[in-house]
């Protein structure tokens, strides 16, 4: 059996289907996701909110809940309670530090004294695309819906708040608020990923697409638009990679996403703009 044959037996699979199924609804939410990280540079939430799923795994075991849902609830939880410490990045950047460490320590002291396997908590982490079930892209198909609708609605103000968070704030932009919701939307995405590609590869899924888009795209929106489809390629390509060669499909993904973006910065810079130069006025800031 060549490598086509294979894929095309393998997609005739619920799991195949079911993985395949969420790799679209996630490329269509989480590289907007990326985006905002890179936007508002809070790089370190994607490792604290790892640690707070693992807590919210531990403690979903322990409870007899459903693990993964337990720890997108604990991310949600967690994105919600460090926005008010968001005021400034180097704010931000204590407190996820002060989350991550919190968080693992007390999902460790869950683990210790409640007898639950602590391999089986860990092995979330690392995920699994064909254990993805039909409660998980229910999951992915309302954030590939919230996450577009809520930039799309918000476009001028999440412009203004990534370009400039004082000039958002004299502006009218309700900052506070918004950066909540932003954070709540980073935290629910990353404990959704962990399923698809777990949470050490959920780059895959965020960043990488959106670090490529932003050397690309000339403004918001065509960042945006640029982030949504090369997650859109790069996880068909990657899923179909590794199904015709039969290979891992996280490190897969993390790879072809990689070397998307690296081919991106390659782009000689007179070539891209960006939404966020500092000698742009505010007139300039384009949200389509």
């Amino acid at each position: 059996m060549n490598a086509l044959e294979q894929v095309g037996a393998l997609l005739q699979l619920v799991p195949v289907q079911r993985a395949g199924a969420g790799l679209l609804l996630a490329s269509l939410g989480l590289p907007l996701v990326g985006v905002v990280i890179v936007g508002l540079d809070i790089m370190p939430v994607r490792f604290a909110m790892m640690h707070v799923a693992l807590l919210g795994i531990a403690v979903g075991m322990l409870l007899g809940l459903d693990p993964a849902l337990c720890a997108i609830v604990a991310c949600a939880l967690a994105g919600a309670g460090v926005a008010p410490l968001a005021r400034t990045p180097d704010g931000l950047s204590g407190a996820m530090g002060l989350l991550m460490s919190l968080a693992i320590a007390a999902a460790l002291l869950v683990l210790s004294f409640s007898g639950v396997n602590a391999n089986g908590a860990f092995a979330l982490l690392w995920g699994s695309i064909l254990a993805v079930r039909p409660s998980d892209l229910v999951v992915l198909g309302v954030l590939a819906v919230v996450v577009p609708a809520l930039l799309w609605r918000r476009r001028r103000d999440l412009a203004l708040l990534l370009h400039d968070r004082e000039l958002a704030v004299v502006s009218g932009v309700r900052v506070e608020w918004l950066t909540m919701a932003l954070l709540v939307v980073v935290a629910v995405s990353v404990g959704a990923a962990i399923r698809l590609t777990g949470a050490l590869l959920v780059d895959a899924l965020t960043l990488l697409p959106a670090l490529a888009a932003r050397r690309l795209g000339r403004s918001l929106g065509s960042i945006a638009l640029w982030a949504v489809g090369i997650g859109v390629v790069v996880n068909a390509v990657g899923f179909l990679i590794s199904l015709a060669w039969d290979l891992p499909p996280g490190p897969v993904l993390v790879l072809a996403a990689g070397a998307v973006a690296l081919a991106a910065h390659l782009i000689p810079e007179r070539r891209t703009t960006s939404w966020r130069r500092p000698t742009a006025s505010p007139s300039g800031l384009s949200s389509h």
